[in-house]
């Protein structure tokens, strides 16, 4: 998964590429090396990035503290750090995401 990889710290780091004011909030696909994440959030007053934080919180069900963005406040590719997630487990639940898009 070229989108996913491992800090020093041992804090997954994900590669993210947002999809500001969509219709709905979700993973879309595997991106230019990025997982696409539609919001509906604008990118305004950082409101994307705190729908961003928001999605990945309820998604992964990680406290939101967990979650930082680590590059990327101001870009549409970001870089996340995520804590408290094993990386087996968070493989698991964006392939089975990405792969119930490809299906339905």
């Amino acid at each position: 998964m070229p989108f996913l990889s491992r800090l020093p710290d041992g804090r997954l780091l994900l590669a993210v590429y947002v999809q500001p004011r969509s219709s709905r909030n979700g993973l879309v696909c595997i991106h230019d090396k990025a997982l696409k994440l539609a919001l509906a959030a604008p990118p305004v007053d950082d409101a994307a990035n705190k729908a961003l934080i928001a999605f990945f919180s309820s998604f992964f069900k990680v406290a939101r503290q967990e979650i930082v963005i680590h590059k990327g406040q101001q870009s549409r590719r970001k870089q996340i750090s995520i804590g408290g997630l094993s990386e087996e487990v968070m493989r698991k639940l964006i392939m089975a995401e990405i792969h119930s898009k490809d299906v339905g």
